[in-house]
């Protein structure tokens, strides 16, 4: 979102709002295909009575089906990943009961959880077989999930965000980067980069100024870390610039390299973060700017220092976070925006965040599409349709078309 462009190139693309029918179908694909995986998962640690992998899967499917979800809408959960038992063209479900499931199965897997129990077979390649940590998780990825649907009243949100918050002994969270769910990426396999070629993430491609301009208004120490410099035709550096998303015209324009995705991202040792602390403090800052906790500078603050520290390794200093475009002025738009850095490489959290939020504010040109407005929803597969078009017409009808402008559930006016 307002982050990598195509370049050199004038036709559209993402950046332009320009959304296909195939844009989402790896996360599609790949969800469904590791769904079969988790579903077995289960089914096992509940016949073995292992309950910490039952939790552990809980989890994780939480994890992956509220991506898809809030990607596209109303999809097949409840009965997903039945192909062996026959059930080829699995109803969609609607999204509200997709969460009231999501919720029952984190609230169920963070009481399964037995230290005691360990991990009989062998350690995982996320937390190294500390279940505490894993705990951690099911119960930040709740704040997270709470916070995303907490425009509508079904869930009590800002109450049962009160009710984890308020008991550390039974809801533990995120308290450090140490804890969070960052997956170092060690190149040994199976354990590899999902960029099979470091050049396919960095070639023909740009940063968007608005990314850019952002950080370099702050100083911000993450710029090397995040991308390159930019360079004129001659070679020479020129720091950090970036080009407008969705310009006009064509990339001929610009008379100098902008600054290109660094490749130390997707080369190995790497990392790749699931969910991170910073987003826990970030959580805490908004839930006491609306009065359900307390304060909101401190955590804001936190949330920085955390995000920071996570890529360079050292806490931003005092005259950084002192500085008038740092310092919090208690606006929502301000911890959106930092919140909106932060979540950089997780993801699509910055989408599905900016689409709660309506924040950070975003620059418009007349070249995007769909009347200049970030999609809502990608499109359903051609797959859904060919292969399921009982249940992908009930969907569409249900949501309100398949197109790009309709809003899913969370994101309604209740």
């Amino acid at each position: 979102m307002q982050v990598h462009i195509p370049y050199p190139s004038n036709a559209l693309g993402v950046h332009r709002y320009d959304i296909t029918q195939g844009t989402g179908n790896s996360t599609w694909t790949t969800t469904y295909t590791q769904l079969i995986n988790l579903e077995e998962m289960l089914k096992v640690s509940r016949e073995k009575g292992d309950v910490n992998y039952e939790a552990i899967a809980l989890t994780l499917r939480a994890w992956m089906m509220s991506n898809l979800t809030d990607m596209f809408g109303d999809v097949p959960f409840s009965e997903a990943a039945q192909g062996e038992s026959g059930n080829f063209t699995p109803k969609f479900d609607r999204q509200k009961e997709i969460y009231a499931k999501i919720f029952e199965d984190l609230e169920y897997a963070n009481h399964l959880y037995q230290n005691s129990l360990g991990m009989k077979y062998g350690a995982d390649i996320l937390f190294h077989g500390d279940l505490t940590k894993w705990r951690k998780l099911t119960n930040s990825l709740h704040l997270r999930l709470l916070l995303r649907v907490s425009n509508q009243p079904d869930f009590n949100s800002w109450e049962q965000m009160q009710r984890i918050l308020n008991d550390e002994a039974t809801y533990p969270v995120f308290t450090s980067n140490e804890d969070a769910a960052v997956l170092q990426v060690t190149g040994i396999a199976p354990n590899l980069s999902p960029w099979q070629r470091e050049q396919d993430y960095r070639d023909n491609r740009a940063f968007a100024s608005f990314f850019v301009d952002g950080l370099n208004a702050m100083n911000d120490p993450r710029l090397p870390f995040f991308v390159t410099q930019a360079s004129s035709n001659d070679g020479q550096l020129l720091g950090y610039q970036g080009i407008p998303a969705a310009y006009d015209g064509n990339s001929s324009q610009f008379n100098f390299t902008p600054s290109r995705p660094n490749t130390t991202f997707v080369e190995e040792p790497m990392k790749m973060v699931l969910m991170s602390y910073a987003e826990v403090e970030f959580i805490k800052a908004e839930m006491a700017l609306k009065g359900y906790f307390s304060n909101a500078d401190l955590h804001y603050t936190n949330g920085i220092k955390a995000a920071i520290a996570l890529w360079t390794g050292a806490e931003p200093t005092e005259d950084y976070l002192l500085q008038e475009s740092v310092a919090f002025n208690g606006t929502l738009e301000q911890l959106m925006t930092q919140k909106y850095y932060a979540l950089f490489f997780t993801d699509f959290q910055q989408w599905y965040e900016y689409r709660r939020t309506g924040y950070p504010v975003l620059p418009k040109t007349t070249t995007m599409l769909n009347q200049q407005q970030v999609p809502n929803r990608l499109l359903y597969p051609t797959s859904a349709q060919n292969l399921n078009p009982i249940h992908y017409q009930q969907a569409v009808e249900a949501m309100g078309g398949d197109r790009i402008d309709v809003k899913v559930w969370w994101e309604s006016i209740p």
